[in-house]
């Protein structure tokens, strides 16, 4: 029996996906030649965190070294140009209906990329605070926090499921030993083959009855 959901945030909770690839496109503009390789980096790798992000496109796309200063200047960059976007970005569909009539059935967590304060301050702005048990971000990685949040409310391994909208979502819950909910979009075709699968919340409360009675 499922007692608790996991959330990723961004794309999940949030239509705000493609918020975080234009402002990583924003970020990069004066790397013409090599934006298509980081965007694709950035969609591929949606999950993680964003300072991940910046290394791996430093190092490995641009070839320079990154420092700990640009790399702090960097994710106050990001924060600017995404953080008010998100607040006011829509919910995706189902979203806030399925929190509002399950919130006594289901503990709620979140499990997201983003820098843990970032997340609480979004969703305390968005006034969804109350749905969730606990909320969780990064610099922790998401399989270490969903770990933590089954050895903390004594849940069972399959008492719990973790939705998300990337690749490193479904891979922080086979990590972790949960099972997976894909929410489908445009940037995560890779997830089209999961067992279980949304195109948005709107479809949740169907799939959480299937997985129940497997």
């Amino acid at each position: 029996m499922i007692k608790a959901i996991i959330f990723d945030v961004d794309g999940v909770i949030i239509e705000s996906a493609e918020i975080k690839t234009e402002a990583f496109a924003m970020l990069f503009a004066d790397y013409p030649d090599k934006l298509p390789e980081i965007i694709a980096y950035h969609q591929k790798n949606s999950g993680f965190s964003r300072f991940i992000k910046f290394r791996y496109v430093y190092e490995k796309i641009l070839g320079q070294e990154l420092s700990a200063q640009r790399e702090a200047e960097l994710g106050e960059r990001f924060s600017q140009v995404v953080l008010g976007e998100v607040i006011n970005a829509p919910s995706t569909p189902g979203a806030i209906e399925f929190l509002s009539r399950n919130k006594d059935r289901y503990l709620f967590f979140t499990a997201s990329g983003t820098p843990e304060e970032e997340v609480r301050n979004i969703i305390a702005h968005r006034q969804i605070s109350h749905f969730f048990r606990e909320i969780y971000g990064s610099p922790r990685q998401k399989d270490e926090i969903i770990e933590d949040i089954l050895n903390r409310n004594s849940l069972q391994k399959k008492e719990a499921v973790y939705v998300g909208d990337a690749e490193s979502d479904r891979t922080a819950a086979e990590k972790a030993g949960i099972p997976f909910i894909a929410r489908l979009n445009s940037e995560s075709p890779e997830l089209q083959n999961c067992r279980w699968q949304v195109n948005d919340l709107t479809e949740l409360d169907t799939i959480l009855d299937n997985m129940s009675s497997y």
